[in-house]
């Protein structure tokens, strides 16, 4: 079960993703920092990439407006976008899955939680995916794993560097085993991807946990975060329960991954796209090398 769900069916405790808690982003003119409290004319937040100017706070973006800062302005085609999550279990919690999925789809616009494809960055070609957290929490299902593995796989086969972007409660519980297979489907593609010496990035936004964690987001040539994203597999609650240790306050935060050794780099998203570009071609990705 994600993260997302499990939370979500619990509104009298405290989630452990923050991003569920903040408010949807209204069409006003005007936006409240949730970490500084400072309020900020919209237009002038979205032209710094919803990124708080006195904070520094990364507000949630969704998958479009992330496509939008890091693929060159009508360079992303996207692929497979014909694939939808069915109902193999007819798994049924407090509400019917089936129902669920109408449901988000309705309101996201999007068929699941991911969006694949092909784009360049500073005119360099990259294949490119991006989830998204409003699809059910970012929950890894069949189609999310589909559609990751064929982009996995046409990277390598057009020897282009890779980023997913990863924004996840986990595995998806409502496709049981299913959801669970996706880890190592993925994993497999990746490890034909580094045999083939081709670049894998994965970019760790708030939150990854669960079973994206123990799976594709820790499996890149560099692993790049967002400024403190949460990152994790179990949550913090269930940790300190089975240690019976009392965690850091920063525990699971990227700035502590980096301390530690599981992230690379922290990368503020205004100068994602920078960073991008100079990271491939330090590995030899130029521009015009590939076909998108």
């Amino acid at each position: 079960m994600s993260l997302f769900d499990w939370f979500a069916d619990r509104r009298k405790e405290q989630s452990v993703v923050k991003v569920a808690q903040e408010p949807e982003e209204g069409d006003g003119l005007w936006s409240k920092c949730p970490e500084c409290g400072q309020v900020v004319y919209r237009k002038d937040l979205l032209a710094n990439a919803s990124v708080c100017s006195n904070c520094g706070h990364h507000h949630r973006i969704n998958s479009a407006e992330r496509i939008a800062l890091i693929a060159d302005e009508g360079s992303f085609e996207a692929i497979d976008e014909a694939l939808a999550p069915t109902d193999p279990l007819g798994f049924k919690d407090r509400r019917a899955y089936a129902d669920r999925l109408r449901e988000t789809q309705s309101g996201t616009g999007l068929r699941d939680g991911v969006i694949t494809g092909m784009c360049r960055v500073v005119g360099i070609p990259m294949a490119l995916a991006v989830m998204d957290f409003r699809f059910m929490g970012g929950s890894m299902g069949s189609v999310v794993g589909e559609k990751l593995t064929r982009l996995v796989e046409q990277a390598t086969a057009k020897r282009l560097p890779l980023l997913i972007v990863c924004a996840s409660g986990g595995a998806r519980m409502q496709e049981g085993m299913l959801s669970l297979m996706q880890m190592a489907k993925i994993s497999g593609a990746l490890e034909r991807h580094r045999q083939a010496g081709v670049l894998y990035m994965p970019l760790l936004t708030h939150p990854t946990t669960g079973g994206v964690t123990a799976s594709f987001a820790m499996l890149g040539d560099l692993i790049l975060a967002e400024p403190k994203a949460l990152i994790g597999f179990a949550g913090r609650r269930v940790i300190e329960q089975t240690l019976r240790e009392k965690l850091p306050d920063n525990f699971q935060t990227a700035e502590y991954l980096q301390d530690h050794g599981f992230v690379d780099t922290i990368v503020p998203r205004t100068q994602l796209k920078s960073t991008l570009a100079n990271l491939m071609k330090l590995h030899g990705c130029l521009q015009g090398s590939a076909a998108v």
